[in-house]
């Protein structure tokens, strides 16, 4: 064999196993986003069947969260913040495999509810990178705008369990914006938890007057007259993490009626009715310098179309 043949013979092969290599990884990236579109269209379907909201889920491109399952010690899911990566615990997957979520209607109340408030920071996530190619969503546009008026000066509990003794703290950029973001999403997921727990025998639904949403607004007026609609933040100094991983705010920094509006009906899409007797209730409640870091002027109507 000349010494020509034997390098051509040598670059073909090299060729072929280059090829038969490639097609393994080419296989996984195109079932990757296969598996991803599976999952999400499974849980908007599901969803839908609890007669759970789907409106923010809707907006959310099916590819642009990665979820991932691993053995979560403390938490249900955990969203990563522009990772766009949700991991969510073995124990949430079919049989356990880590490979699928399993249907929604075997999932606890809980596990739902978590579920959902960690969608709802993809939502969000989503939002601010849509926002960078595109004019911002007004929810974004409203949730930036309470960021600087409600949420750069907080009040802090900071001994949980003595709810009366409270700080005041002027918090970062990256501290009020999530203070915001978990506030918001902590009424998201108690707003899914008391719609199951009241409609899981009654066969009604709370978006529609009676009985069962009667009951859904009396817990909403408890929630808020308790300061349960707050939300939390990581504080940035070394130190203080030192002391504690977060700080709650106190009850007056709590969910205001103009953000539980946005959110009821241009996130969750909430019923006409629901929405003005839930608002009414969160309205009532707030007296003149009753809630920290009022907003002048930014009444929920006026941010939407």
């Amino acid at each position: 064999m000349s010494m020509v043949s034997a390098l051509r013979r040598v670059a073909l092969i090299g060729l072929l196993l280059g090829c038969l290599s490639s097609l393994p990884n080419a296989g996984l990236s195109e079932e990757r986003p296969s598996l991803a579109n599976r999952m999400w269209s499974q849980l908007l379907s599901e969803a839908q069947g609890l007669g759970l909201p789907t409106k923010f889920l809707k907006a959310i491109p099916p590819s642009f969260i990665q979820f991932e399952f691993d053995d979560l010690r403390t938490y249900a899911a955990e969203y990563h913040l522009g990772e766009h990566r949700m991991v969510l615990n073995r124990v949430l997957s079919f049989n356990g495999a880590g490979a699928t979520l399993r249907p929604l209607g075997r999932l606890t109340h809980t596990e739902i509810e978590t579920l959902y408030h960690e969608l709802f920071h993809a939502y969000v996530d989503y939002l601010a990178t849509a926002a960078a190619e595109a004019l911002p969503d007004p929810v974004l546009v409203f949730a930036r705008a309470q960021q600087g008026c409600r949420y750069g000066a907080v009040l802090i509990t900071p001994v949980v369990q003595r709810k009366g003794e409270t700080e005041e703290r002027f918090l970062s950029e990256r501290e009020s914006w999530e203070a915001l973001n978990e506030t918001w999403a902590v009424f998201v997921g108690w707003m899914v938890w008391n719609q199951l727990e009241l409609t899981k025998d009654a066969g009604q639904s709370i978006q529609k007057s009676g009985r069962i949403q009667d009951e859904w607004v009396r817990r909403l007026r408890t929630a808020d007259r308790e300061g349960a609609l707050r939300g939390y933040y990581e504080p940035e100094d070394p130190a203080e993490r030192v002391v504690t991983h977060k700080r709650y705010l106190a009850a007056a920094s709590r969910l205001s009626s103009e953000e539980a509006a946005v959110l009821m009906r241009d996130v969750m899409g909430a019923s006409p009715g629901l929405l003005t007797r839930s608002i009414g209730v969160l309205a009532g409640s707030e007296e003149p310098g009753e809630r920290q870091g009022q907003c002048s002027g930014k009444r929920s109507g006026s941010v939407m179309p």
